[in-house]
């Protein structure tokens, strides 16, 4: 008998009635989502969190109480497991930067296709969701604006580890990279943590974010 799929809880965020429906409308219609909750304000967020556990947090960025960043500030910092997903309508450098460094882990927008919505969350639940290439971008130049002031490296990744972070940068699921690098997807995830441990993130984003920070990689692109 196979196994049975794991289903994923997710949590819907944003002010907008309509909009909220018209995304649970679309997720229930998978057998592997659970929608577990609905919030119309950032503080309702964070509550509804805590009391439902969800692995995945769909995130309005302008949200009233509690806008959607310090909403997500506070859950990374109280439940760092779940994963935030922000999805707004706003694809600007500066929001991309401030909800990465809120802690997000990934930042969607509101113009997508439901299917690519779909896909999106099913790719971040089983291998960590990047960003779009074309957000990546407004990302890497807003780091490029911070200059080199972040905090020189405190571990040494192998070279493997870098190329990985590297083109994790670039875009790559799990399956390219094991294709890009000619070994098994474990052994991909094996560099991942083993790097992730070393730079002391949770999420492929922080670990590319950190990494162009400290100059492990570069931000060109």
């Amino acid at each position: 008998m196979p196994a049975k799929k794991k289903t994923v809880k997710v949590l819907i965020a944003d002010d907008q009635t309509l909009f909220r429906e018209g995304i649970k409308d679309v997720l229930t219609g998978e057998k592997w989502i659970e929608v577990v909750g609905e919030a119309a304000d950032g503080e309702e967020a964070v509550a509804l969190t805590k009391k439902l556990k969800p692995e995945v947090v769909l995130m309005d960025i302008k949200l009233p109480k509690l806008d959607g960043i310090s909403a997500t500030r506070q859950i990374k910092k109280n439940h760092p497991e779940v994963n935030v997903l922000m999805l707004s309508s706003f694809e600007d450098e500066a929001h991309v930067m401030e909800a990465i460094q809120a802690g997000a882990n990934g930042y969607l927008s509101k113009m997508l296709p439901a299917a690519e919505l779909v896909n999106s969350i099913r790719t971040f639940t089983s291998e960590g969701l990047m960003i779009p290439q074309q957000l990546m971008g407004k990302l890497l130049q807003g780091l490029r604006k911070m200059g080199d002031g972040g905090a020189p490296a405190q571990a040494t990744l192998t070279k493997t580890e870098v190329r990985v972070l590297d083109l994790l940068g670039r875009g790559m699921s799990n399956k390219e990279l094991a294709l890009e690098l000619g070994c098994s997807v474990k052994t991909i995830k094996n560099h991942l943590n083993s790097a992730f441990h070393k730079l002391d993130v949770t999420s492929r984003t922080e670990a590319v974010v950190k990494a162009i920070k400290q100059g492990i990689i570069s931000s060109d692109r």
